[in-house]
């Protein structure tokens, strides 16, 4: 009776065993059915493909390169499109960067490298092939690059700690890299503060958002006890020159008239409180955009007359542009893409 009882147990046992076994397996494979589903070109998605994507000035027409953000093999690398065709086929690098600029044949990548146990970052420079020619450690989350004009400065922004600059509970670091001797500011903060005319020491002080004017001249946000401040930046004297209140991330106009910006505007919710703004430098006067959204981005200009930037979109973000005079309304370029430049 004993033995009976003891094989119907071990019976029993077995049975569990197997059926645990079969929703194990069953609950890998589903696992194993969604990463796969995810990882292919989802419908409506644009079509991705490996080949050669440089920095170069193209023979013809001008590009655009920006870090692609359907889901599929090729996410999260540069692809370049023609700029006339920003919703074609892309081409995919096979270089995966979580910010990106390019001006000049030279490209900054901030990319994240994954680790056991955490993430680390570094901002790579590339050259217009995308190859590596130098990587620095940073300190904190990527949120900001640009490169000035004639491709020989790279800069770049980090959240030292937080990952939003919705809130004020935030420290930035912002490092800019000389290509051609890689003289390394690392960080804008040490340089000397002129704040309505006069030296200037706080321990709250953030620099972020660098747009470069030529190799010596850059523009900044400067935030302080509680407010924003566009800043001129000298490199060779290592100073920060205060010109217009509540700017944040700034972009440059590519004549060097006016910068576009993004702006908190009274009234509207905490966690959304931007409208994309343009400011002329001579007049300090202020020109509202269409763009009617909330804006974290730095935007880039298509030309002298026009803004690019990223708003959420169906894959993390898709790219729209508006007039920078004020006029107009705002359109969407193309979709599942962020951090674009123009190369050519």
């Amino acid at each position: 009776m004993n033995q009976l009882r003891n094989r119907t147990r071990v019976l029993i046992l077995l049975i569990a065993v197997l059926l645990l076994g079969a929703v194990g397996t069953g609950a890998v494979l589903h696992a194993a059915d969604r990463t796969a589903r995810r990882d292919q070109a989802q419908p409506g998605a644009p079509a991705v493909d490996s080949g050669d994507v440089s920095l170069q000035k193209p023979t013809s027409g001008r590009q655009l390169v920006f870090r692609n953000m359907a889901w599929g093999p090729h996410r999260d690398e540069l692809t370049a499109v023609p700029a006339d065709r920003p919703d074609g086929p892309r081409t995919a690098s096979g270089v995966h960067c979580l910010r990106f600029h390019a001006a000049g044949g030279t490209g900054i990548c901030l990319q994240a490298e994954h680790g056991a146990l955490d993430d680390t970052y570094r901002a790579v420079v590339l050259d217009d092939h995308l190859k590596e020619k130098r990587s620095f450690p940073v300190a904190g989350i990527p949120t900001r690059s640009r490169v000035s004009p004639s491709g020989h400065l790279a800069a770049w922004t980090v959240f030292v700690s937080g990952d939003s600059y919705a809130g004020t509970n935030f420290s930035t670091r912002t490092s800019v890299v000389d290509v051609r001797d890689w003289n390394l500011r690392d960080n804008l903060e040490s340089f000397d503060i002129v704040k309505d005319g006069r030296p200037y020491q706080a321990h709250d002080v953030n620099i972020w958002g660098v747009t470069f004017a030529d190799d010596n001249t850059f523009y900044a946000t400067l935030a302080t006890a509680g407010r924003t401040h566009l800043v001129r930046g000298d490199l060779a004297s290592r100073t920060l020159t205060t010109l217009h209140d509540n700017v944040e991330c700034p972009s440059l106009s590519p004549d060097g008239t006016r910068v576009a910006y993004k702006k908190r505007v009274p009234g509207l919710p905490d966690d959304a409180p931007w409208r994309l703004y343009v400011l002329d430098l001579a007049t300090m006067t202020e020109t509202p955009t269409a763009e009617q959204r909330d804006i974290d981005d730095q935007a880039v200009w298509t030309d002298n007359g026009a803004l690019l930037y990223a708003l959420p979109g169906d894959y993390g973000a898709d790219l729209w542009t508006v007039p920078a005079d004020g006029g107009g309304a705002a359109r969407r370029v193309t979709g599942a893409a962020v951090a674009p430049a123009y190369v050519g």
